[in-house]
């Protein structure tokens, strides 16, 4: 049995790092693409993981795409090298599907396999991976007016992986929230948000039903003083290992549900505060394709 990781766009030494320290040795590397023997170990900075991995002999483009249509219908093509070879294989496959997403909307149920050219006759490939989406990368229809920056895509893509989200009856704390792009988000859910930064919230956001704006820094902030809230959400820069104190001051409280925070690097990647995260009960750590040199939290009551 083999898995391979596909570490996102730019994060391959950060995957290589990670896989070192699960101790899942790498027995070929083809560019982002990593193949290890043995089960699935975690992996956050892998934007797609493979699983129980086949090699298959390409004997042509014709029996190379009938083998894999044999095992199932639906296939992502992963091609850094013998590009045209591989295109031509995954023309005789299936279509699938790639629109951008209307958010909110659930992520794909179909299965979606990948594969591979290793060499020009040698294909690798996985039926079952991580991800519903081609490669791990996930595109929307974006709204180019009403957030005040980019971050919404972060938190789109989150709840599009989480597969479920706020809405109207749910009360949603946003730390560090200025300019307001995941507030925004929040309350066209139709959520009652209360924003937490020093800075304040864009003007639209801010004018938005539900939305309510406390000029406070959100560390200092006493989980008594705000009350139970549905989820919790954060995308502050700050250190890692202050975000989990931070977390974990909320979790002790009892007093929210869900979480949903950016954990963000700054300088070199701390592989052990990202395990820290990991390793609370119910947790999921992963690199979203929209995040940068960060990974995101999820924790579901």
């Amino acid at each position: 049995m083999s898995t391979a990781y596909l570490a996102a766009e730019g994060f391959a030494d950060q995957l290589q790092e990670e896989l070192r320290r699960a101790g899942a040795a790498v027995a070929h590397r083809h560019e982002r693409l990593f193949l290890c023997e043995g089960p699935a170990v975690a992996a956050a900075w892998a934007a797609n993981v493979w699983h129980d991995c086949q090699e298959l002999p390409v004997e042509s483009i014709g029996s190379a795409a009938k083998a894999l249509r044999d095992i199932q219908r639906n296939w992502a093509m992963y091609a850094p090298l013998h590009h045209r070879r591989a295109a031509l294989i995954q023309e005789r496959l299936p279509h699938v599907s790639s629109k951008p997403i209307v958010f909110p909307a659930k992520a794909p149920s179909a299965p979606l396999g990948s594969w591979t050219l290793l060499s020009p006759d040698r294909l690798l490939a996985a039926a079952h991976c991580s991800s519903p989406f081609a490669n791990g990368e996930v595109a929307f229809i974006e709204d180019k007016t009403g957030p005040p920056n980019r971050a919404y895509l972060k938190l789109w893509e989150a709840l599009v992986r989480l597969g479920r989200w706020p809405g109207p009856g749910e009360r949603c704390l946003d730390l560090g929230a200025s300019p307001g792009g995941w507030t925004w988000v929040l309350a066209r859910l139709g959520a009652t948000v209360l924003a937490i930064d020093k800075a304040p919230l864009d003007p639209r956001v801010a004018a938005m039903p539900g939305v309510a704006w406390r000029g406070e820094s959100a560390y200092a902030l006493a989980p008594d003083s705000v009350g139970a809230v549905d989820w919790l959400f954060s995308d502050i820069v700050c250190y890692p290992a202050r975000l989990l104190r931070l977390v974990e001051t909320w979790r002790s409280s009892g007093l929210v549900r869900n979480v949903v925070c950016t954990i963000k690097f700054q300088g070199g990647t701390d592989h052990e505060a990202a395990a820290a995260f990991a390793a609370i009960p119910g947790a999921q750590v992963l690199h979203l394709h929209h995040n940068k040199h960060e990974l995101t939290f999820l924790l579901t009551g």
